[in-house]
């Protein structure tokens, strides 16, 4: 049972522990600082508001006196400029609100097995490859700690965009292969009657055009790692061969009937359902489970938008040192209205974002909500958070009116009333409305949402 501190002003008020947690409350800051001085644990809590004490002071005290320990900052009013700001500060995490014990637990897991190893960056290279500290990826991170080391087949599934090969990459570093190159093949860009040859190899003369024996990709990747990208559309014919490539971890080469040990982990991945596949008779069954021996799921960037913060600041790093420019910094109302958008396309999405942003900016060194023409996106639960760029097209299928006008009406009002914080006189003015109008409009777009 893990032990964990809770530090809040209101102890009658805090929510119910997980059952593997043993609570152990103190009530305020120095109470809290003296039980961490003389007491050991994996993780502190920290409810804010705290009297007589700032966030970001306590913080710094509670990480000075146990550095060893992670901190979780809960705090309901923090926006993301806060939460950026305390997580450089060394907070493991910031929460708005508290999530069901289930939740709680493996958040609380992860950050007290994140701790420990960040202490020593060297023994998790792999981490850096995985940006996020939402329950979300928190949780993949822990399945690639747990199988990592393991030569356990992996199937990781996703939307498109979402960084499954870096899942891959990650799972390859945390074994003992990492020392030797992954080897990626992508299932479906390459034509049927060369697959084959790509995946096994071939000897001299096994096809017209085979004027010498070579190599496949399962050997290059021998004792090393086999990314199998956009598995599902593996051609049938091959699926069995793969199959017995799995069972028997053997191959042979195209026009040979040698056989050749391999010592190989496979990591395979796709974006649909492949269940259903073998439900369609599209895919073995037998295959099937024999690449689902681990799964892992890789959550889309609308179910973390909480990660979009650290997404963007990593994205900014690496594009900047690429281009040999001077970093760029990014406002806080633009952070916040990217972190509120769907994101579609995923972390490719926002990456193609920050680097059309930068490329937009030309000489400054601070992004703003301009620099970032979002599409509008029609459908979702944050359409309002969108950027209506102003030249909205018709799609060949055409598009619901009311639908799209409501989105642009209620991400305005949403908006003005950001801007005006809270103040609805001053968030009419701004819309040029009546206040009973805005009122009213308001009223209509809170009885939608409920």
């Amino acid at each position: 049972m893990m032990r964990v501190l809770w530090i809040t002003e209101f102890p009658e008020m805090l929510p119910d522990a997980p059952p593997d947690v043993e609570r152990v409350v103190a009530a305020g800051g120095v109470n809290g600082i003296e039980t961490l001085r003389q007491h050991e644990f994996p993780v502190a809590v920290l409810s804010v508001p705290v009297s007589d004490w700032n966030t970001a002071e306590l913080l710094e005290e509670l990480m000075r006196v146990r550095p060893s320990c992670a901190v979780l900052v809960h705090d309901p009013t923090a926006t993301l400029a806060d939460a950026v700001r305390l997580a450089r500060m060394g907070a493991s995490h910031v929460l708005g609100e508290i999530p069901a014990p289930e939740d709680l637990q493996i958040l609380l897991e992860s950050l007290a097995a994140g701790r420990a190893r960040s202490q020593d960056p060297a023994r998790e290279p792999w981490r850096r490859l995985l940006v996020g500290d939402s329950p979300a990826m928190l949780q993949v991170a822990n399945l690639v700690r747990l199988v990592g080391e393991r030569r356990c087949t992996v199937l990781v599934t996703g939307e498109t965009g979402t960084g499954k090969e870096l899942v891959a990459r990650a799972l390859h570093l945390a074994s003992g292969r990492g020392q030797l190159p992954m080897i990626a093949v992508n299932c479906s860009a390459l034509p049927e009657n060369l697959l084959e040859a790509e995946l096994f190899g071939h000897v001299k003369g096994a096809f017209t055009g085979a004027s010498h024996t070579r190599i496949g990709r399962f050997e290059q990747a021998h004792r090393s790692t086999i990314f199998l990208d956009e598995i599902a559309d593996l051609p049938y014919e091959l699926q069995t061969k793969l199959l017995r490539v799995l069972q028997e971890r053997e191959i042979q080469r195209l026009g040979s009937s040698e056989t050749i040990k391999i010592d190989v982990r496979v990591v395979a991945a796709c974006n649909v359902d492949l269940a259903a596949r073998v439900r369609q008779g599209k895919f073995r069954e037998d295959l099937y489970y024999r690449l689902n021996v681990v799964p892992i799921a890789v959550p889309p960037l609308r179910e973390r938008l909480s990660d979009v913060p650290l997404l963007v600041t990593y994205f900014l790093e690496k594009i900047c040192r690429q281009e040999g420019i001077p970093e760029r910094r990014i406002t806080r109302e633009t952070l916040h209205r990217l972190a509120r958008y769907s994101w579609p396309g995923n972390v490719r999405q926002l990456e193609n974002a920050v680097e059309m942003a930068i490329a937009l900016s030309g000489d400054r060194d601070i992004l703003f909500p301009s620099d970032f023409p979002l599409p509008l996106v029609v459908g979702r639960e944050n359409t309002a958070f969108s950027e209506p760029s102003g030249n909205i097209t018709v799609p060949e299928d055409g598009l619901d009116f009311e639908t799209v006008v409501g989105a642009i009406e209620k991400s305005l009002l949403i908006q003005a009333l950001e801007r005006a914080r809270g103040n609805k006189k001053a968030a009419a003015d701004l819309l040029r409305l009546k206040r009973t109008t805005f009122a009213a409009k308001l009223k209509s777009l809170e009885e939608i949402a409920s």
